[in-house]
């Protein structure tokens, strides 16, 4: 019974990973899109801030969504990789991500504390829980970008 159940969970992440790739192909293709529709507009050649923070925020996106899909084929592919400090690491990821695109004009200062707040815990948590793992790779394991810093 155990077996099948192994089989039927990697047989539904191999689907997920098959998904997150299509999602990834679109998401790239978008995100070219809207380089070319906005470079061709006028003013020719040339982005206004609005146009900057909405494609630096796609990329961003588009880079959340690569580390989603390692965290998935990696992660429960792979049986001796930490879950949890590859969660962590996407979660970091995502709240730079947020942080990138943030206009701080239209935000209060506790709003802006809680962010803080959020990225104090998980880099806190992540330290702890590399820690916990010795600070070093595990054989076999290839460290992501985010898990190199």
């Amino acid at each position: 019974m155990i077996t099948q159940i192994k089989k039927f969970e990697k047989m539904i992440i191999f689907s997920l990973v098959v998904m997150m790739a299509l999602v990834l192909f679109l998401a790239t293709l978008e995100l070219a899109w809207i380089i070319v529709k906005d470079i061709v507009s006028p003013p020719f050649l040339l982005l206004e801030i609005d146009e900057l923070l909405e494609i630096f925020g796609l990329f961003m996106l588009v880079l959340i969504g690569i580390e989603l899909l390692e965290t998935i084929a990696k992660t429960y592919l792979a049986q001796s990789t930490d879950h949890a400090r590859i969660v962590m690491a996407v979660a970091i990821i995502a709240i730079a991500r947020k942080v990138i695109i943030l206009d701080v004009k239209d935000l209060s200062g506790q709003v802006l504390l809680g962010i803080a707040a959020i990225i104090l815990a998980l880099s806190i948590g992540y330290y702890l829980i590399r820690r916990r793992s010795g600070g070093s790779e595990r054989e076999g394991d290839t460290p992501s970008e985010p898990e190199r810093l």
